[in-house]
């Protein structure tokens, strides 16, 4: 074998300090190495073996670089005292990966037969040796950890970009609600409001007192139901946008039933509907007052709307353990089954048309589960239709047996 000029000798011998699998080699067996390494050179894309050959040799990176590689795909680059294919120095498998050169690469190689010559006569090369490569799957084995480790991760943010994708396609869906509400529920009602007003103020001369009297009370009722809408849509963009607080203190909720029963006592008696109440006094929470007001009026106004005249509407407070419930029972027209399950949903509300025309949007119904769930409480029904319906919240009592200011 032809001998290594010295300078090259010395930089080989320096190379393989720097090479891990060798690091535990003694000076004179490196320099055994040395003398018998080939230099390779590869050209750019240059293929230094292709997966499936039978290329049993080691090869140490001097310039340049190379990528391991299937097809397009790429594994890993190594780059200059970094070395691959060192597995087949002790396996005659074929290569499982392509190795090609990024650029003009010189490589070192050591071929498997002479190496197996050296370890053959010398044994503290073959303790070193191995336990390099020991060394090298260890770390194989904390890549592969650390590789486990980041799918992992990565399955984590791909369900988190799924759950926002879920709950951006919601917040499309309530603003399409919020649109469709704006355009349909509030023009209609002002096209009303206007026409009637239109009329009133060309020709108010040549009605009578009855029908001056009628326009005016659908005037009012278009009105109020649009400033209730109104109302409702404010408290409801607040919620949205994190503008309202939850701020609880101590309640008398029975009050609260009997000061929204008088506010709407008038809307109940225009259709003749008797409001009962029954054990609602001395009845102490811990709650929003605001958000509570919002629930019941919201309640009892679907009662009132929904029961035909002569009707009944029943409200009542029960101890349920540590919450009250309180429910509102009417004897309207009910909701069909099918229905019952869409409430409470913004993209799938339904509406129904009152016993007198009134119109409402379901936004009421939707506001008062997210103030009850707010609250601590819960919110149900039970309906049958042409019979009437039974809403029904709870609400968390008070620690304290004092009745609030």
């Amino acid at each position: 074998m032809e001998k290594v000029p010295s300078v090259e000798f010395s930089r080989r011998v320096e190379i393989l300090k720097s090479v891990f699998i060798f690091a535990d080699v003694e000076t004179p067996l490196l320099e055994s190495i040395a003398q018998v390494l080939v230099p390779t050179f590869c050209d750019t894309n240059q293929l230094l073996f292709k997966q499936g050959d039978a290329d049993f040799a080691l090869y140490i990176v001097v310039e340049g670089s190379v990528r391991a590689h299937v097809g397009d795909y790429v594994y890993a680059n190594f780059g200059p005292r970094q070395y691959v294919g060192e597995y087949s120095l002790v396996d005659s498998s074929v290569r499982s990966t392509s190795v090609s050169a990024n650029g003009p690469t010189l490589l070192l190689r050591l071929d498997q037969k002479i190496f197996f010559d050296l370890i053959n006569t010398n044994a503290k090369l073959t303790l070193a040796m191995l336990k390099g490569l020991v060394l090298r799957l260890r770390d194989y084995n904390k890549l592969e950890v650390e590789l486990k480790s980041s799918n992992t991760e990565v399955q984590r943010q791909k369900e988190e970009l799924e759950k926002q994708r879920f709950e951006l396609e919601a917040l499309n869906s309530t603003k399409d609600k919020f649109f469709a509400i704006i355009a349909h529920d509030l023009k209609n009602p002002f096209s009303t409001v206007l026409g009637l007003s239109e009329l009133l103020a060309r020709e108010f001369e040549s009605f009578d007192s009855e029908r001056l009297k009628e326009f005016i009370h659908q005037i009012y009722k278009y009105s109020n139901n649009t400033f209730n809408l109104l109302e409702n849509l404010l408290q409801w963009s607040m919620v949205q946008t994190g503008r309202m607080p939850l701020r609880p203190k101590l309640v008398d909720i029975g009050l609260l039933v009997s000061e929204n029963v008088e506010l709407l006592q008038g809307n109940a008696k225009q259709k003749q509907i008797a409001i009962l109440i029954e054990g609602i006094e001395s009845k102490v929470a811990f709650v929003d007052a605001n958000m509570i007001t919002t629930v019941v009026r919201n309640l009892l106004s679907n009662a009132i709307k929904f029961t035909p005249v002569s009707g009944e509407i029943h409200i009542a407070i029960a101890d349920k353990g540590d919450m009250w419930l309180l429910s509102v029972t009417d004897t309207g027209i009910g909701i069909a089954p099918e229905d019952q399950k869409r409430l409470f949903k913004i993209d799938s509300n339904p509406t129904t048309i009152g016993t007198q025309q009134e119109k409402g949007t379901g936004l009421g119904l939707i506001l008062c589960k997210e103030f009850v769930e707010r609250n601590g409480g819960v919110i149900g029904l039970e309906s049958v239709p042409n019979m009437g319906s039974r809403f029904y919240f709870t609400v968390p009592k008070s620690d304290y047996t004092d009745t609030p200011n």
